[in-house]
């Protein structure tokens, strides 16, 4: 075995090969990014005849020296994929956060590719030829949607929480529902998100029932906030009681150092009930009821780019802008355009909505998905072939963390194979195919919803089903 290891070539040997120059010409990488692909190879070599474990060419071979180049060649060809890369989202579930969540609208991306090509104002007054504020390009647009006095934004909703919390309450306390105290993805805690920012938490209340009286009793000089938390992710039903908004709003009126400041979550600026979905508050209304300050996500219900929207009124928005955390936690300007534009979308109304993929997919008719199904089934059928698929009735999820009660009605393309598993489909179609298909099982079938697959992508999905 030691014959064997000595037998290894050299680097500086391989590099004169002339398969080591037509690898850099076909992968159009540097010499040294490819030598430390040798080094890495004859390593892993080295090691696993030491161990026995080589079961390739014998060293010194001319079969062994094609079989090491190929191997470099295929570890090369690895290393410049993308690992972040497209899928085809064929679950149903709208804001998949696994598959990135909400996706961008076109208007969105349009404006994220000019602004990330090119220089632009982004801290930059031109009228006046000064400095300007990033915080001013979605500004004024929060404000329009919300009805809020001021606003800013940040990179998450999990960040607008913190800031606040640290910029308004450090070494006060927060008067906070037990049944509120929720845990959001990634087993992020409002209680330790709290305990990071030097609040004090008050809890108050029991875990299914919280009174008026609970909070106003917890009042005391050292009372700085009362934190109402939707809990956008899960439901409490049966004998349970909350305090609502307008209620905390008049009770914190009457006491002139108390801030009432609602995290919403989800960031609902379409009213959704108007279509039977949810129960979502809708951002503009809670502020209109009294609510000093909100927070919310860009990248959830709103259609938008990841980011934490602050709106309220303008003297807690300013001590905010002010706050070291606000650099700490803003955005860039890519961020900044894709969300501009989503709101842009939604200034047009019911045109400029159906233009935000979420919102598409949350409020397309169920006739369309219908037809759309029927289609594809019968598409997969004319293929021939094992695959047996027919329509049947399913329910779409929401995701990302919001209206976790409600089950959209939709139509799903029902797929089985007479010799091949379900897990076994869902495994080639994640696995063999680009981009990735993300598909649901249920009861050893395939199910295919293709509310959350764009009209472009049906091809793409019919295509990987007819090699199956």
């Amino acid at each position: 075995m030691k014959d064997l290891v000595r037998a290894l070539p050299a680097v500086h040997e391989l590099q004169k090969d002339i398969r080591f120059m037509e690898l850099i010409e076909q992968v159009d990488l540097s010499e040294s990014f490819l030598t430390d692909s040798l080094k890495f190879e004859i390593d892993r070599i080295r090691k696993e005849l030491l161990t026995g474990n080589w079961k390739g060419h014998e060293p010194g071979t001319e079969e062994f020296m094609d079989e090491l180049f190929m191997s470099v060649g295929r570890l090369v060809a690895k290393k410049r994929q993308y690992t972040l890369t497209t899928v085809i989202n064929a679950t149903g579930t709208i804001l998949h956060t696994n598959l990135g969540r909400a996706r961008l609208s076109e208007n969105a991306l349009k404006h994220v590719v000019e602004t990330a090509m090119n220089y632009s104002n982004l801290e930059y007054k031109l009228d006046e030829g000064k400095r300007g504020s990033r915080h001013s390009h979605v500004e004024d647009l929060v404000k329009e949607m919300t009805g809020a006095e001021a606003a800013m934004v940040v990179n998450n909703n999990a960040a607008a929480v913190y800031i606040i919390l640290s910029a308004l309450a450090r070494g006060k306390d927060v008067i906070v529902s037990r049944g509120q105290l929720v845990e959001i993805g990634g087993s992020f805690r409002i209680s330790s998100i709290m305990e990071e920012s030097g609040a004090r938490l008050v809890e108050v209340g029991t875990t299914n029932k919280t009174h008026l009286l609970d909070y106003e009793n917890a009042i005391s000089a050292e009372t700085s906030m009362i934190m109402k938390v939707h809990t956008s992710n899960f439901k409490i039903y049966g004998f349970s009681k909350t305090v609502e908004t307008k209620e905390l709003v008049q009770l914190t009126n009457k006491h002139d150092q108390i801030i009432f400041y609602e995290d919403l979550g989800s960031g609902v600026l379409y009213d959704f009930q108007k279509h039977g979905i949810g129960e979502e508050p809708v951002v503009s209304e809670v502020l209109k009821l009294g609510t000093d300050i909100v927070s919310f996500s860009g990248d959830k219900l709103l259609g938008g780019p990841q980011a934490g929207i602050i709106a309220g009124r303008k003297e807690l928005i300013d001590q905010l802008k002010k706050h070291q955390l606000a650099r700490v936690v803003r955005v860039d300007k890519m961020t900044l355009a894709a969300l501009e534009a989503t709101l842009m979308d939604y200034l047009k109304g019911e045109k400029g909505l159906v233009q935000i993929p979420t919102l598409r997919d949350l409020l397309v008719p169920i006739s369309e998905l219908k037809e759309r199904t029927e289609k594809f089934v019968q598409s997969i059928r004319s293929f021939g072939g094992k695959l047996s698929v027919r329509i049947t009735e399913g329910t779409s999820k929401v995701g990302g963390g919001t209206m976790p009660d409600v089950d959209l009605p939709t139509y799903l393309a029902t797929i089985s194979h007479p010799e091949v598993s379900a897990e076994h489909i869902a495994k080639k179609l994640r696995t063999e195919y680009s981009p990735a298909i993300i598909v649901r099982i249920q009861k050893e079938e395939v199910h295919i919803d293709l509310r959350t697959v764009a009209v472009e992508q049906e091809q793409q999905l019919l295509e990987a089903l007819k090699l199956i």
